[in-house]
């Protein structure tokens, strides 16, 4: 089964990752990927999409898409470090999948983010997205 990263949520305040139910009278219902537990978030809670997250890099900003893909690339079937580890394993993983991430934007504290974001879609969800085969095959239909 695909992932639909517009679909999957990170909340402010609550760790791991949510999946968009429906829309609620007062904010939205939402799914924890890891206990399958729903839970309304109300509307004053920061509720972020994971499609809408990108990376600093030198030139530009990569989708958090792009950068799972190369994450899963550079480390096959194993999982990222953990969020503990030691920050200069994090930054090395970053420097194989991301090698030119904007070092004065993108702190450890994000990577720490990152790869717990990236393991826990290996675990709960699947790491073959939707979004990005949508838009290769709109874009191989109009170069013909």
């Amino acid at each position: 089964m695909k992932t639909d990263l517009s679909k999957i949520l990170t909340i402010s305040g609550q760790s791991g990752l949510f999946l968009y139910i429906s829309q609620a009278r007062s904010g939205a219902i939402v799914e924890a990927l890891s206990d399958k537990k729903r839970s309304s978030v109300g509307m004053n809670s920061k509720i972020t999409s994971l499609a809408d997250i990108s990376i600093y890099t030198e030139d530009e900003e990569v989708k958090l898409q792009q950068v799972f893909l190369n994450m899963k690339e550079v480390l096959g079937d194993a999982d990222a470090p953990s969020a503990k580890s030691d920050p200069a394993q994090l930054k090395a993983l970053f420097e194989k999948a991301l090698p030119d991430y904007d070092r004065d934007r993108f702190y450890v504290s994000h990577m720490k983010k990152v790869v717990e974001w990236y393991n826990c879609l290996k675990k709960y969800a699947s790491l073959d997205f939707e979004e990005l085969d949508a838009e290769n095959a709109a874009e191989e239909g109009t170069e013909e």
